[in-house]
């Protein structure tokens, strides 16, 4: 089975211009994810996809591979799925440009089910929230599974909601996804929803089409890096000692 990576990689961000190529430890942040990707045992490549001349520019310099697409994309997987296009593979990894902390070993459990399960359309990692100012954060996506672990919401509100005496156990999205061609194909092929428009999740648009999204739990202490506060606090994690794993 042929695996490649992708990070889809915008400067021009809302809330974070520029995001992908801030600084963190000297470094650009997707060279500490591109980093991280290349150590995946099973990919056979790794590549950044791009609009950006600037985002290239950096690419270049620290020798990584990258695609450039079109500006037209709303969310990072279309920008994947333009970059499938020109890359043959059997099973396609997006892997967010602004989790420069996800571990080499927590990008191989989302592509893991593939090898036991071949039917599978697409794996999403998810973490168990560990303190209340993630869970009411609009920028951690929730998930709420089903029996089988299968996505059935994605929500930047709190979910579910804690009606009653119950402690709900909480869960977050990580932004690693793995798709095979044929959901590569769907997710490029389909308009945004109005609730993935409403939410601005796009993995919603394989739940509003009745898709399978297999969600796979991984103990895990990646944070996203959506604003500059957390680029912040980034950078003081790595002051203390990260290491890539």
């Amino acid at each position: 089975m042929k695996i490649v990576g992708i990070i889809p990689a915008r400067y021009r961000s809302t809330r974070f211009p520029g995001k992908p190529i801030a600084n963190i430890s000297g470094k650009p942040m997707i060279w500490w994810v591109y980093q991280n990707a290349i150590k995946v045992p099973d990919f056979d490549s790794v590549y950044i996809a791009t609009d950006d001349q600037r985002i290239e520019e950096v690419c270049r310099r620290f020798r990584m591979n990258v695609v450039m697409t079109s500006e037209k994309h709303p969310t990072g997987t279309d920008r994947v799925c333009e970059a499938a296009e020109r890359i043959d593979a059997d099973l396609y990894v997006n892997i967010q440009g602004d989790e420069p902390l996800v571990s080499a070993e927590e990008i191989q459990e989302a592509i893991k089910p593939f090898f036991h399960h071949p039917h599978l359309s697409v794996t999403n990692l998810m973490t168990k929230i560990k303190n209340e100012s993630e869970l009411l954060r609009s920028t951690v996506v929730k998930v709420v599974v089903n029996d089988k672990k299968e996505a059935i919401y994605y929500s930047r509100s709190p979910i579910p909601y804690p009606k009653g005496n119950c402690q709900p156990i909480y869960f977050k999205q990580l932004g690693i996804y793995a798709f095979s061609p044929a959901a590569i194909h769907f997710f490029s092929q389909t308009p945004q929803g109005p609730v993935e428009k409403s939410e601005e999740i796009e993995l919603m648009r394989f739940i509003e089409h009745r898709w399978s999204v297999q969600m796979v739990e991984v103990e895990s202490d990646s944070m996203s890096v959506d604003t500059p506060h957390d680029l912040v606090k980034v950078n003081e994690i790595m002051a203390k000692g990260y290491v890539l794993k």
